[in-house]
């Protein structure tokens, strides 16, 4: 089961106690899911297609329980994604126009509306409703152990519109694109997408986003850390090599011997722990040095080395 659909199965549970808050989440999975066909004056037929058993099961027993309609059940099998394909359908009744009035799929004249009807979300538990219904309908959020992404289809651009104010008006800041004739409503970054579960009541999904996203987080700490260390052990290894070239060309050109008593013995400390960092370096002296003036002291062989056989003692 893919995480969308186990998302959408914790959602199909939740039992709003308020009608109204009901028929905004009915309304929602009508819009998003629902095809409306015109078979005469006044007379309907919607079918609302879902590929998740528990949606189904919720959209019919909604329908039931708020406009008492009566519905017929087609289960298909899809060869190619070997899944089944549910497919409810409101045959024409006389309850049918009131229902889609009241969902505000048809106005008050019996056309047409797009978008959402205002009426249905005016309270903040009716607008969590619609959009826990809009997400049951054609919601997607990606597995959180991959790229977090989620979206909600909308067939015209309104409606989308529409939606994306409605998650504004919880703080959560979507944004709207159009591919394959579609629009969507989506959100990148874990922020957002844990903000709109649990809004909606996805808490089981929540925590095991919040727990993957922890998990990244820390393996991401871990990494920034060790590509940090190896950088500075790069660094330092190159470091060295510089010195001990410089030791080596002086040694080479007029001995080290011939240099001043502090120089001569970091140059040996060099030579004898080229591994070594600075600051590990001036604590091996004796007296133990500074980094600051090991460093000082490094520069000052490797200017000497640089001038070859032209330096003074």
């Amino acid at each position: 089961m893919s995480f969308t659909a186990e998302v959408k199965e914790e959602l199909s549970r939740i039992e709003p106690k308020r009608q109204c808050c009901l028929k905004a989440e009915l309304a929602a999975l009508v819009r998003i899911e629902g095809t409306l066909h015109i078979t005469g004056k006044e007379r309907y037929r919607l079918e609302i297609a879902t590929e998740t058993a528990p949606v189904a099961r919720k959209t019919i027993k909604l329908l039931h329980g708020l406009y008492d309609l009566k519905t017929e059940l087609t289960v298909r099998r899809s060869v190619l994604h070997k899944t089944n394909n549910y497919l409810i359908t409101v045959v024409s009744q006389p309850r049918l126009p009131q229902a889609l009035n009241e969902l505000g799929i048809l106005d008050e004249g019996l056309a047409l509306t797009y978008g959402i009807a205002p009426r249905l979300v005016r309270r903040d538990c009716c607008a969590i409703s619609y959009l826990r219904g809009a997400f049951l309908g054609g919601g997607f959020v990606a597995d959180p152990h991959g790229d977090f992404h989620f979206e909600l289809t909308a067939e015209t651009g309104e409606m989308a519109e529409d939606l994306r104010k409605l998650m504004g008006r919880f703080g959560i800041h979507a944004k709207v694109t159009q591919r394959r004739g579609l629009h969507a409503v989506y959100l990148k970054g874990a922020e957002p997408i844990v903000t709109f579960l649990a809004l909606v009541g996805a808490h089981r999904a929540l925590l095991r986003t919040e727990d993957v996203r922890i998990i990244k987080s820390m393996r991401n700490d871990v990494n920034r850390l060790v590509n940090a260390e190896t950088a500075n052990i790069q660094k330092s290894a190159e470091a060295a090599i510089v010195q001990l070239e410089a030791i080596h060309t002086l040694d080479a050109t007029r001995g080290l011997e011939s240099l001043p008593p502090a120089l001569r013995e970091l140059a040996a400390l060099r030579l004898e722990h080229p591994e070594v960092s600075l600051r590990e370096l001036g604590e091996l002296a004796d007296p133990p040095l500074s980094k600051s003036a090991v460093y000082h002291r490094i520069r000052r062989i490797e200017e000497l080395a640089s001038r070859g056989s032209s330096w003074e003692q």
